[in-house]
């Protein structure tokens, strides 16, 4: 969460420990590896599969979590889940949300991410070998679209929104995503993209058809690395005809088409870095992507958001993640950690208004959350109004019977024997 100055509050979260490793019989765990026979493919095909694990006590809500499908697997799937878990909890951040990443190693990386059938960028003796070998990106597709999707939403606590990363022909196939099958994913993010492939066939293809699409709710990330020589720049390099600039020429042309046919609703940015090649660019670039795509994420919280005793926070909360909703398409709740570190905050600086207001907006978020009510009755102590703390503890142990609730509960009805143990 962006903010002005260091509040008390955040101390809390900034001092957090991040869960995004677990420690497991001295192993540091970011994910494991899970199968899926495909027969679309004719395959069994390994997934790397990492759920956010930032409340391992069991505290919070049962949480669901937007989806990153992730191409070239083993190259990319350490460094997108340190970034999603940087970004998404660490020293109290809400860049983006915390999400689950599908890393998908390759078994035929030219086969699987190509398209069409293609050769080289400069044309050589082993097209041949490589035309035989590629344009199954259809065929992939079909496997990621009616098999792994499927499967994951099946097994893990995924939300409808899904991101699309891809580098190089995995960036191609990302593009090739966008054009033909737009509605699979909700983002995309394509990685300094081989649209050089098969004679440009895919940017042709492009320049055909993208003008007279509909892209509304979907958005587009393009990273583009410098891969000239030093002597060129991206205006220069237009007017080369070598195969060496080819690559960089089919992205930048790529790049001025999305730019100039804004009226397809497409959400679209694309970055040139000037700084990176090829192989360095998947990390800034991903880093990029999802400061754009969910830049409605983002939670600003100002001075101003702490001093007077009132509802103001609470409705800002309730409004950000509205419009944040409305964005990427599904219903986002403000987090009910945040809102209750928030809360237990104000109470303890006797602002009781703002501190009711947002235990009242975790109960109404998180009705099955026994932590909410638990939370909620604790604020009821402070204002010492035991009626009311004794009905949300009450309420508490209905969702889950913990020690430290029936403690508290005891300890208001004055009783010194132990109460029979609920079941929930």
């Amino acid at each position: 969460m962006r903010i002005t100055r260091w509040h008390p509050i955040l101390l809390s979260v900034f001092v957090t420990v991040s869960y995004l490793a677990q420690a497991q019989n001295n192993n540091i765990v970011i994910g494991h590896i899970d199968s899926i026979s495909s027969k679309i493919l004719n395959e069994k095909r390994k997934i790397w599969v990492h759920i956010p694990d930032s409340d391992q006590n069991g505290v919070y809500a049962k949480r669901r979590y937007p989806v990153v499908y992730l191409l070239d697997g083993t190259s990319h799937f350490s460094s997108v889940v340190g970034m999603i878990d940087q970004l998404s909890t660490v020293n109290g951040n809400t860049i983006c949300p915390e999400m689950i990443v599908v890393g998908i190693p390759n078994t035929n990386r030219q086969r699987d991410l190509t398209p069409t059938p293609g050769g080289g960028m400069i044309p050589s003796a082993a097209d041949s070998t490589r035309r035989k070998n590629s344009g199954g990106g259809e065929t992939f597709t079909a496997f990621i679209e009616h098999e792994l999707i499927p499967y994951i939403d099946s097994l893990y606590p995924t939300e409808p929104y899904r991101v699309f990363i891809g580098h190089s022909l995995g960036g191609l196939l990302v593009i090739n995503t966008l054009i033909h099958h737009s509605n699979l994913f909700n983002a995309y993010v394509a990685i300094d993209p081989s649209m050089w492939w098969a004679d440009q066939k895919l940017l042709n293809t492009a320049k055909q058809v993208i003008a007279s699409q509909q892209y509304g709710g979907k958005a587009l990330f393009l990273g583009i690395a410098n891969t000239m020589e030093s002597a060129m720049d991206t205006l220069r390099v237009q007017a080369d005809t070598s195969g060496a600039t080819r690559h960089i020429r089919s992205i930048l042309a790529l790049n001025r088409l999305l730019k100039i046919n804004r009226q397809t609703g497409l959400r679209y940015q694309g970055k040139y870095y000037d700084l990176e090649d090829h192989s360095s660019v998947p990390l800034i670039t991903a880093y990029d992507a999802l400061h754009f795509i969910f830049d409605a994420y983002t939670l600003k919280l100002t001075d101003q958001d702490y001093e007077e005793d009132n509802t103001q926070l609470a409705d800002k909360l309730t409004t950000h993640f509205t419009t944040a909703s409305r964005q990427l398409g599904y219903p986002v709740k403000p987090p009910e950690s945040l809102v209750n570190e928030l809360g237990q905050y104000m109470v303890s600086q006797k602002k009781f208004k703002k501190a009711e207001s947002l235990f009242k907006l975790n109960v109404a978020n998180y009705p099955a959350s026994f932590n909410a009510y638990d939370a909620y009755g604790d604020y009821f102590v402070a204002k010492k109004d035991t009626m009311s703390a004794i009905a949300n503890f009450q309420k508490s142990l209905s969702l889950k019977e913990t020690p430290a609730t029936r403690k508290k509960l005891r300890a208001l009805l004055g009783r010194t024997t132990p109460e029979p143990t609920r079941k929930n």
